[in-house]
């Protein structure tokens, strides 16, 4: 129940990108690729292996409970923002809030070939969410796309 608090207070470090109807919140530890997989999504929706991507925030996010949906929006003074490395940080369009449809959480610990069914899923601010853990050494755009093609009426 860790997320509850760090949701209630309001920004926390992660990335979240609009994917059809609902946003992909990308949390994960500094240097684990966030602000990339956003991007990635990003581009892969202008190479049309998406329908419609398209950021909601980089680095800090704000979350907030309502009508039983889990809603993310940028931190004020980064809307818009994204880092791209070795280039700097860009402006791109953004969208000011979304609802929140998948947690990917990227170096995780608990990130298997198999998972656990109880890894799937994650709770915050006391949202039932469902969830792909990401080893480290793994690509997470991949796993990502699979996740989001296997269930289109959820993304578009």
């Amino acid at each position: 129940m860790a997320d509850v608090t760090a949701a209630e207070r309001g920004t926390v470090h992660a990335s979240a990108v609009l994917v059809g109807a609902r946003a992909v919140l990308i949390r994960g530890p500094s240097g684990s690729g966030k602000s990339r997989l956003a991007l990635d999504l990003i581009q892969a929706a202008q190479g049309g292996a998406l329908l419609f991507a398209r950021l909601v925030a980089d680095d800090r996010v704000h979350l907030q409970r309502s009508g039983g949906r889990l809603l993310v929006r940028p931190a004020e003074a980064l809307a818009g923002l994204i880092e791209v490395y070795g280039v700097g940080v860009m402006r791109l369009q953004h969208e000011p809030s979304a609802v929140v449809g998948l947690v990917v959480d990227l170096a995780a610990a608990d990130g298997e070939r198999l998972p656990d069914p109880a890894s799937r899923t994650t709770e915050i601010a006391g949202i039932r969410l469902p969830r792909l853990a990401v080893a480290s050494d793994r690509a997470a755009l991949p796993a990502v796309l699979t996740v989001l093609k296997s269930r289109p009426d959820a993304w578009i």
